[in-house]
């Protein structure tokens, strides 16, 4: 049999398929009741596929890039498994001692060169030792993955989950102060790039945008003021959706002034300027804003949307480095 992998869900192989494009999940209101949807925490990291075949071990984006090399660590816990080959779909955190996850705390582990700690939360088993496993429904996959790790291997866990009950548990992850919770349909087979099997209920207001600017730092502050930000809407157009200043240390508004700065441009990247009522409706204060070319991500929390529709009370949180630009369109949660 040839070894050359394919990239879709398909018969099995003899290898890991270089790369399978991961499963979404789409924003409902409540997490969903009954017996056929299990659920899980929301993780607070990056979503990461880990191929392992022999000794080649790769950690590969939602997107599909090969990150191995930055999380050398994590290579190291994946090759210590009981396994020959795989395929596993899972989150990359940095967990706090109260054992929540911390992306803010991912992206400084990651800009200070200490990902040693860093752990790999596995959810899904797509492929094992030649077998096509995807094609399984979800609740097979997750007991084998389970039995996999039941031997506990340091920078890998299981992301454990229970059986009905959504909304209780949802409930709980709140009062957790938690991301929110993730369910899935436990009776179905993986589906690449799907968004209705799998559901996201959140606990936080809590998404990325695209910067498209920024406004010089007034008193003491160094480097900048604001990060404008925007997102696309379905037909391409970019629309402002308002600024967030508060969240950034020193080190990241100097980290995020030096990304910044050759992407800078003097035309506005919105199609539409931002409304008149807005901190930047007037021509004036529009004159005064560095724009940029639309391609750093950055994610942030908030309170919610205002009735002309911008951010209130936003917090930065980090930079996505795992997301293209053009991918950022603002969610509407389904009913």
């Amino acid at each position: 049999m040839s070894r050359k992998s394919k990239q879709t869900v398909g018969p099995p192989v003899e290898v890991p398929p270089n790369w399978i494009k991961p499963q979404l999940t789409r924003l409902v209101d409540e997490a969903p009741d009954g017996p056929t949807w299990l659920h899980e925490i929301k993780f607070d990291g990056y979503r990461m596929h880990a191929r392992i075949d022999g000794g080649d071990i790769r950690l590969l984006t939602r997107t599909g890039l090969d990150w191995s090399h930055r999380y050398r660590a994590t290579i190291s816990a994946l090759r210590a498994l009981p396994l020959q080959n795989a395929y596993l779909d899972g989150e990359l955190c940095a967990v706090l001692p109260d054992g929540v996850t911390s992306f803010s705390r991912l992206q400084a582990a990651m800009d200070e060169g200490r990902t040693g700690d860093l752990v790999f939360f596995a959810f899904d088993l797509l492929f094992l030792d030649g077998e096509n496993t995807a094609r399984l429904p979800l609740i097979e996959r997750k007991t084998r993955l389970q039995a996999l790790l039941a031997t506990q291997t340091p920078g890998v866990r299981f992301s454990d989950h229970i059986v009905g009950d959504g909304p209780r548990f949802r409930e709980h992850a709140c009062q957790m102060a938690l991301e929110g919770v993730v369910s899935k349909r436990i009776d179905r087979a993986y589906a690449p790039g799907d968004r209705g099997l799998w559901v996201k209920s959140k606990c936080l207001n809590r998404e990325e945008f695209v910067v498209v600017g920024w406004t010089d730092p007034t008193g003491t502050r160094p480097h900048f003021g604001s990060l404008l930000l925007g997102y696309y809407t379905d037909d391409a157009r970019m629309r402002y959706a308002g600024r967030v200043g508060t969240g950034l240390t020193v080190t990241e508004l100097k980290r995020l002034a030096r990304r910044l700065a050759p992407l800078k441009r003097t035309r506005m990247p919105l199609d539409v300027p931002p409304p008149r009522e807005s901190r930047f409706g007037s021509p004036l204060e529009l004159s005064r804003v560095h724009w940029v070319k639309p391609e750093l991500v950055v994610e942030v929390t908030y309170l919610t949307w205002t009735e002309d529709n911008l951010l209130r009370q936003v917090s930065y949180q980090g930079e996505r480095q795992d997301k293209p630009a053009r991918q950022v369109i603002r969610p509407v949660p389904y009913p």
